[in-house]
C-alpha cells in the first residue's frame, strides 16, 4: 500500500505542476529559471517519475506562485477530481499495463497534456459503467480476454513447460490422460491428499468441482465429477504447482476477485491443464487429417474427443494451435449457458482472434440469434432428455455483410447442475487461407444458415426461429424515413 501512495503522490504531483506551469503559461525553461531546478528535473517530476524533497518543493511552489500545502495535497480539485479519483482506486492499481507494453506514467502523461478534457473522459467511463454495472472484476476478465486475443491465445512458455512436464511423468501423447495417473502425480510429486466426499455433502458447494486447500496439501473433488472433469481439475491443480502460480482462487468458482493477478494465473494453470491433457503435437498431426478430408465427416470431433476423453470445452480450448500451425486467424469462441428454469440463455465465455466478430456477448438485454449453432445444439439437448451430449456442423452467413463462418458446436447436459444445459461453439471465418487449408469447408452437405446478432436486430421476415421483434430495424427504418420526408419538405 506505502509503494501505491508513493506513485501516486507523483503523478498526482507531477499533474498539478503541469497544471499550474500551463496556466501562468510558463515553458520548462521559463519554471527552470525561476526555480534554479534543471529541465530535465522538472520534466521528470511532470511525468510523474520523481518527487522532489521538501525543499526544493518549496521551491517550486514559490516559482508557480502556489501554496506548499496545495502543492502537496493528495488531493485534485476541478476537472481532474476524476483523475484522482481513479488514482486512489484500486482499479489504477490493478491494471495490467505491463502486459500491454503500457507504461503508467505514460498514461498518466496523456492525462496531463489535457487534463480537463480527459478528466470528463474518465468521468463519462466511470458514469457508464455504474450505468451498466460495471465490477472491478468484470474488467479484469475482459483485460484477460484482450491479452489472450493479442496473443493469438498462444503461449509459447507455457507450451515449453507443458512439454517439461509431459516428458518428466511420461505422459501420453497420442491418447488419454487417465485421472489416476494425474492423481498420482499430485500425491508423489507434490504430497497432495484428494478427497472426494467433502465437498457435494454441503449444499451451497453442490454444484463446485473443486477447492484446494494449499496449506493442506489438499485437494476436494465434487464426488459427481465425471472423468473428463476430474482430468481437467486435477491437471489445473497441478499447473499450479508446477508453475509455481501462488496467487490463485482455492475455488474453481470465483466468488470473489481478488487481483488481476489471480485471475491471469488461473487462465494459466488452465491452459496448462489442457495442454497436458491435449498433447500440442499430436492434436495439429488430428486437425491435419481433418482439413485433408474433402467430405464432412459427422464422427471426426466426436472419435477425437473419445480419444483424448476430453470435454468439448477442452478440446475447443486445443484450437489455439489454429493460427501458429496452420494460418488460421479469424477465429471465435462462444460458451453458452441455457437456464432451464428460466428458459434464458448467457455467454459466459468467449474470445475473438484477429477481429471482433459478429456472435459476441451483449448487454442490451436483447435474444441471441436462435440460429447460431450454440443456440441450435441447447435445443436439441433439451427436446432429447436421452441426450447428453452431440456435436454439429453448419455455415453461418451473417446477413447484410459478406462473412461467412464455418462454425462447429457442441451441446452437452452441464453435470454436475442439473437445471443448466452448455454449448460451445468455434467458428472460422472462411476468407481464402481457410477455404483452401480445410478442404471439406466447400463439401455442399454442410447445412447452411443465414444468421444475425439478435433478433431486435435482424431484418429476416421468414424466420421461424424468431423470439423477438425486429424492434431496432424498425425504429431505424421509421428514422430513415423521417429523415427522407425532412428532406423532400426543405427541397420542395
Amino acid at each position: 500500500m506505502a509503494q501505491k501512495n508513493n506513485t501516486n503522490k507523483k503523478l498526482i504531483l507531477g499533474l498539478k505542476v503541469k497544471q499550474h506551469r500551463v496556466a501562468k503559461k510558463m515553458s520548462f525553461a521559463d519554471l527552470s529559471e525561476h526555480s534554479g531546478l534543471s529541465v530535465s528535473y522538472l520534466n521528470e517530476i511532470e511525468k510523474g517519475k520523481k518527487y522532489p524533497k521538501e525543499d526544493k518543493l518549496k521551491v517550486i511552489s514559490n516559482a508557480l506562485n502556489v501554496s506548499f500545502e496545495e502543492l502537496s495535497s493528495f488531493e485534485l480539485k476541478g476537472g481532474l477530481a476524476p483523475v484522482g479519483e481513479l488514482l486512489k482506486s484500486n482499479f489504477l492499481k490493478e491494471l495490467p499495463l505491463d502486459l500491454f507494453g503500457i507504461e503508467l506514467n505514460k498514461v498518466v502523461g496523456i492525462i496531463a497534456n489535457s487534463p480537463l478534457k480527459v478528466g470528463a473522459f474518465i468521468s463519462t467511463l466511470v458514469e457508464l459503467s455504474r450505468t451498466y454495472e460495471f465490477k472491478e472484476e468484470s474488467f479484469y476478465f475482459r483485460a484477460l480476454r484482450a491479452y489472450q486475443e493479442m496473443h493469438h491465445n498462444y503461449f509459447e512458455d507455457i507450451e515449453d513447460e507443458i512439454e517439461k512436464f509431459v516428458v518428466e511423468f511420461q505422459l501420453p501423447i497420442g491418447s488419454a490422460v487417465p485421472p489416476d495417473v494425474l492423481q498420482n502425480i499430485l500425491k508423489s510429486k507434490f504430497g497432495y491428499k484428494i478427497k472426494f466426499d467433502t465437498i457435494e455433502k454441503r449444499e451451497a458447494l453442490k454444484n463446485v468441482r473443486a477447492i484446494s486447500d494449499v496449506k493442506k496439501r489438499t485437494l476436494h473433488l465434487n464426488g459427481n465429477l465425471n472423468n473428463m472433469q476430474k482430468a481437467f481439475q486435477l491437471g489445473k491443480e497441478l499447473g499450479f504447482l508446477y508453475l509455481n502460480l501462488s496467487n490463485r482462487p482455492h475455488s474453481s468458482v470465483f466468488t470473489k476477485t481478488h487481483s488481476f493477478e489471480e485471475v491471469l494465473n488461473n487462465f494459466k494453470a488452465s491452459y496448462f491443464a489442457v495442454g497436458i491433457l491435449i498433447n500440442k503435437n499430436s492434436i495439429i498431426k488430428d486437425l491435419e487429417e481433418w482439413f485433408s478430408q474433402t467430405r464432412l465427416n459427422p464422427q471426426f470431433l466426436i472419435n477425437l474427443a473419445q480419444k483424448y476423453k476430453a470435454s468439448s470445452s477442452v478440446l475447443f480450448q486445443r484450437f489455439n494451435v489454429l493460427p501458429k500451425y496452420f494460418g488460421i486467424n479469424n477465429i471465435f469462441y462462444l460458451r453458452t449457458k441455457h437456464n432451464l428454469e428460466q428458459d434464458s440463455y448467457l455467454i459466459d465465455k468467449e474470445l475473438h482472434l484477429s477481429k471482433k466478430h459478429k456472435p459476441h456477448a451483449n448487454g442490451l438485454d436483447e435474444s441471441y440469434c436462435r440460429r447460431w449453432l450454440g443456440m441450435s445444439a441447447l435445443k436439441v439437448i433439451k427436446s432429447n432428455p436421452g441426450l447428453d451430449n452431440l456435436y454439429l456442423m453448419q455455415k453461418s452467413k451473417y446477413i447484410g455483410t459478406d462473412e461467412e463462418y464455418l462454425v462447429v458446436a457442441n451441446g452437452r447436459k452441464n453435470y454436475p447442475l442439473t437445471n443448466m444445459n452448455t454449448s460451445v461453439s468455434v467458428g472460422m471465418l472462411l476468407d481464402e487461407k481457410a477455404r483452401k487449408t480445410i478442404r471439406f469447408s466447400q463439401d455442399p452437405n454442410i447445412p447452411s444458415k443465414d444468421v444475425n446478432v439478435t433478433c431486435e436486430r435482424c431484418p429476416k421476415s421468414d424466420c421461424q426461429e424468431r423470439v423477438a421483434p425486429p424492434v431496432v430495424i424498425e425504429n431505424l427504418n421509421k428514422h430513415t424515413l423521417i429523415e427522407q420526408q425532412i428532406g423532400d419538405l426543405l427541397n420542395s
